[in-house]
């Protein structure tokens, strides 16, 4: 690898010097290092929201009776929206400032927890799925070019790997936290969604309070226009990321989406505790392997990533064949910690190749890539669980994420050779 790959891979973020912070008449009362954590902590909210639902789905099943297919669309509505807002908002900040759209979003969440909250039917809870992925379309990019912009000067990766971690760690803090609630806890949806919503609002009172990081410029209402745009400096390194974003994406739709039918159809297990685990398995190692591997070599962190997760389907895959939930757990582990390094490692490497008035747009792309991954194969496996079965939809699918893990990884074998 050459010195400049090796800076950019292991620490170019650190020569991204990003504009002061934009201070408007009046001073906000947080310091940047409060700025920067509370910021943080809420796009941890936002990802909590996104894995805690998916414990209840079973129990929804079971109180109101409706078709087990509703239950993925149910889980693929919220991606569907999510794409939607980012084709239309994932750059909007870059134009009109953080803040806006971050307020915004964290108000439509807390909208969206009282949706779920009062529910009595199946339709309700889609409705609130579709909210929520609007109000997390509109925060994710933002929030993660807000995280590079408000890190502390010496810790400007450090904005980059929270950025990437948040959404995967927050994800398994919400679906472990639900599956104790469903154990343990007589009314869990009222602590649940009731938590939340506190969260949001709390989290929307640290925005107020932060500084804005972004001058505002016009062309707000034409970014509003549906299109997917790369910044120029970051479109190889972004195509080359692709079959990345693929793999540990569609591993994530994988546990979150179906991983509570197969271990109710496949294992005949109905523990709420059990199904909060085997979600948060995955998306919990990968956080923390992000941040342990956060000074490693960025490319070499991705191709090893990439490995991790081949052997951890296939692990996980022959758990689900023969029914050994040791071997599900397991395959979990080692495929959950391929996902976050190399989701990490990614974003490592494509945040310094756009500017700050352009990052938002960036990450827009990034997720919007890695939400196609996560919602589309699920809602077309829960198509064929109907046709085909249960059983052989997820040995498919498993199939399917080895493909791209091992396209990935050739393709990221390849740049590390340059």
């Amino acid at each position: 690898m050459s010195t400049a790959e090796d800076t950019l891979a292991t620490g170019g973020i650190l020569a991204v010097r990003p504009e002061r912070a934009v201070r408007s008449r009046r001073s906000p009362r947080l310091r940047p290092v409060a700025a920067f954590t509370g910021a943080a902590l809420a796009f941890v909210a936002v990802a909590l929201a996104v894995g805690a639902p998916s414990p209840l789905f079973v129990l929804y099943e079971q109180e109101w009776g409706f078709q087990p297919w509703l239950l993925t669309v149910a889980f693929a509505i919220y991606a569907v929206t999510l794409l939607i807002t980012l084709l239309i908002a994932g750059s909007l900040s870059d134009h009109i400032g953080r803040r806006p759209v971050l307020i915004g979003a964290l108000a439509l969440q807390v909208v969206a927890m009282l949706i779920f909250l009062f529910a009595p039917d199946i339709g309700w809870i889609i409705g609130a799925r579709s909210v929520q992925g609007v109000a997390t379309g509109a925060a994710m990019s933002t929030f993660t070019a807000a995280l590079v912009e408000l890190a502390p000067e010496r810790h400007k990766k450090l904005g980059a790997t929270i950025g990437s971690t948040a959404p995967v760690g927050g994800i398994a803090i919400g679906a472990f936290l639900t599956g104790l609630a469903v154990q343990f806890v007589p009314q869990p949806t009222t602590l649940v969604f009731v938590t939340l919503a506190l969260l949001f609002v709390a989290g929307i009172l640290v925005v107020v309070a932060s500084p804005e990081t972004v001058e505002r410029r016009p062309g707000a209402v034409r970014s509003l226009i549906p299109r997917l745009l790369v910044p120029r400096a970051a479109r190889r390194e972004f195509v080359g990321a692709i079959p990345l974003f693929l793999a540990t994406w569609m591993l994530a739709g994988l546990f979150i989406g179906l991983s509570p039918s197969i271990l109710h159809g496949v294992f005949h297990l109905d523990s709420g505790l059990l199904n909060g685990a085997i979600v948060a398995v995955p998306p919990a190692v990968g956080a923390l392997a992000g941040l342990l591997l956060t000074r490693a070599p960025a490319r070499l962190t991705v191709v090893w990533s990439m490995a991790a997760i081949l052997v951890g389907v296939a692990v996980a895959a022959v758990g689900i064949g023969a029914a050994l939930l040791p071997l599900l757990f397991i395959g979990a582990t080692v495929a959950g910690a391929g996902f976050g390094a190399g989701f990490s490692a990614m974003l490592r490497i494509l945040a310094p190749l756009a500017p700050n008035d352009q990052r938002a747009e960036l990450f827009a792309g990034v997720f919007l890539v890695s939400y196609l991954a996560y919602g589309v194969p699920a809602l077309v496996a829960g198509e064929l669980i109907t046709v085909v079965g249960l059983l052989p939809t997820a040995l498919g699918y498993s199939a399917a994420i080895a493909i791209a893990a091992v396209v990935a990884l050739v393709v990221q074998a390849v740049k590390t050779r340059r």
